[in-house]
Parts: structure tokens; C-alpha cells; sequence
């Protein structure tokens, strides 16, 4: 992770530390907004690709309601004893071209994300933003959640040559 801005490649997940407080992450899909944009917004295909396989962590819970005023629950963990949480409500939806959430399992550490998705030659520059509270916890973030983006990513890309 750098700071400065990389134009993405297709297939290339980049992560640039925008500010203190903002992280930023690129990558161009091989496939339509809308496509793309469906794969972030219906549960049966998100659940398919949301989780790092190298965690080894399954996703327990996937409930979506991707619609501005809507919102979202995402279990994590090998079972109900040993489960984590995330949670949270839709801000906006506009298909196929944006969704903005809160995340709200981190209490005063919650971030604001944004995801855009760019129509570029029949393809989609996809534009993740997260802006945190404080730089401490963006800190975190890029230790923590955001390292797993580029194989997430990789397992949309996947998902999306497989035709879902």
C-alpha cells in the first residue's frame, strides 16, 4: 500500500492511502457496471465471493437489503459461538453506479464506505472509498480488513468470468 495514485490495470487491485483518514482502493472488472453492480447488491452472489477464501472462515449470515434507507448483517465464523457480526444501513443506492453504507459494528471507529462503479469500454473501474473516524483507525483498517481486498477482489474477478 503506497500513496500515490496508480492508474489500475485490469485485474490489479490498488490500494492508495488518500489522507490520514481515507483509504481508497481501484480495480477495472472484465465486465458491465451493471453486472458488476449486481454482484455487490444480491446476497446469493456477494456471499459467493465477500469472504478471503484463506481465511478459512465461512460467511454464516448474508442479509441485504441494498436500498437507500435499507440495511445489512454479515456473520462470519465457524459457528454461532464463535461468530463476528458486521452490521450496518445503506445510505445510497443508485444502480448501477453507486453505493454508500455505514459500518456500524465498530461503534466510534465506524467507517463511511462508498463503492462507485464506472462504465470504461465495457468494462467497470470499480472505486472502493473508506473514510474513517480518526487516523487510527484507518491504521487499523489497512492491517486489518482492507488486506484481504485484492483476493476478495480476485474472487469477484472469478465470479464474474464464470458468468455468476
Amino acid at each position: 500500500m503506497d500513496g500515490h495514485n496508480d492508474a489500475p490495470e485490469t485485474g490489479r487491485t490498488v490500494v492508495t492511502r488518500k489522507s490520514d483518514r481515507e483509504l481508497v482502493v481501484t480495480r477495472i472488472f472484465d465486465a458491465p457496471p451493471r453486472i458488476v453492480f449486481e454482484a455487490w447488491s444480491r446476497a446469493e452472489l456477494f456471499r459467493r465471493w465477500w469472504v478471503p477464501e484463506t481465511l478459512g472462515v465461512p460467511l454464516r449470515a448474508c442479509e441485504m437489503d441494498v436500498r437507500t434507507g435499507g440495511a445489512y448483517r454479515l456473520e462470519f465464523g465457524l459457528d454461532a459461538a464463535n461468530s463476528m457480526a458486521f452490521f450496518g444501513r445503506y445510505l445510497e443506492v443508485t444502480p448501477p453506479s453507486r453505493i454508500v453504507w455505514t459500518n456500524e459494528e465498530s461503534g466510534d471507529d465506524a467507517a463511511l464506505t462508498t463503492v462507485t462503479f464506472e462504465e470504461r469500454d465495457g468494462q467497470t473501474l470499480l472505486t472502493l472509498s473508506e473514510l474513517y473516524p480518526s487516523k487510527e483507525a484507518c491504521d487499523e483498517a489497512i492491517q486489518g480488513s482492507a488486506a484481504g481486498l485484492p483476493e476478495q477482489f480476485n474472487q469477484l474477478d472469478a465470479l464474474l468470468a464464470a458468468g455468476f
